[in-house]
């Protein structure tokens, strides 16, 4: 079997080196494409692979084609909006992510742009602090929870929203569980983003939603940038200065943001939620045991397409 590790932005050689073990271990030979600065040459390096590896590449239905062997894709990483799910289903190929291995690393930065937030940028002017506020986590998936967690070390008072996920479950985990995403940015003073890009989200982190913030909100954006409507977010911020925007996803009106916003609005120069060393080895040496699971043992555990 051979296995592709296909990425733009590479994997550290931490990790890179513990994808190969897992392969040597299975008898897999691996192949490395990194830093490529054309489609041709993944096209080319797909030719002959059963399996391949990658982080925020584009596999669509081109990439599919030229695959001819291709059996698995592995997306390190819990999005996968990069993966053409309904052409790797054509292909016969199973599309996977490997959800929860970068949790902590996003959660943590959720804070880290928190702090830098309500702080005022550390612009040596009076700002607020975290404890006793009421933090609403949209989503309560791996990361979710892991934001959960940190909050209640910020002393903050924590609730969740996820209409795939039980309010018990949310309960469970010490989460108050709001009863409509409307009631979570309502009663909440910071709101943090962690539902995927789907046709049901895109766009629905809006105007009117979050309008519903109180007087000093917060939106929190480590999700993807497709879930805000950004013209509505850019109207309400006009109308409402009490408003702040952290992101750690550059919008497509970051210019227009940085002017209007100044004080209120921060973007990350790139996505940095999964940029850890140890991000890095997770979800990477993840992928690898997931491809020899399956590959192995036909485990389809994380399968994303159907």
């Amino acid at each position: 079997m051979k296995v592709l590790v296909a990425t733009e932005k590479p994997f550290s050689k931490v990790a890179v080196d513990g994808i190969k073990a897992v392969t040597d271990a299975a008898g897999y030979e691996l192949v490395l494409l990194e830093k490529y600065t054309e489609k041709s040459q993944l096209l080319d390096a797909v030719k002959d692979v059963d399996a391949m590896i990658i982080r925020s590449d584009k596999v669509d239905a081109e990439v599919l084609d030229a695959a001819k062997q291709l059996k698995i894709v592995v997306r390190a990483g819990a999005g996968y909006d990069n993966i053409d799910l309904a052409a790797a289903t054509a292909h016969n190929v199973v599309a996977m992510n490997t959800p929860g291995q970068n949790a902590n690393s996003v959660a943590e930065l959720v804070f880290g742009l928190l702090v830098f937030g309500v702080r005022n940028f550390f612009n040596g002017t009076s700002g607020t602090e975290l404890k006793g506020k009421k933090l609403g986590i949209l989503a309560f998936g791996n990361v979710g929870r892991n934001v959960a967690r940190v909050a209640k070390g910020f002393d903050m008072e924590v609730a969740a929203y996820d209409a795939y996920c039980p309010a018990e479950a949310i309960e469970a985990a010490g989460v108050t569980a709001a009863g409509s995403q409307e009631e979570l940015f309502e009663t909440c003073d910071i709101v943090s983003l962690h539902i995927p890009a789907t046709p049901e989200t895109k766009q629905s982190i809006n105007y009117d939603l979050v309008g519903k913030m109180k007087k000093g909100g917060i939106l929190v954006n480590t999700a993807r940038k497709e879930v805000i409507d950004e013209a509505g977010l850019i109207k309400l911020m006009e109308e409402r200065t009490d408003l702040k925007y952290l992101t750690d996803i550059k919008p497509d009106a970051d210019a227009e943001f940085a002017e209007k916003f100044a004080g209120r609005y921060f973007a990350t120069p790139k996505k940095m939620g999964a940029q850890t060393a140890e991000a890095n080895v997770n979800a990477g040496i993840a992928a690898a045991n997931q491809i020899v699971d399956f590959l192995e043992k036909g485990i389809t555990k994380f399968q994303v397409n159907k």
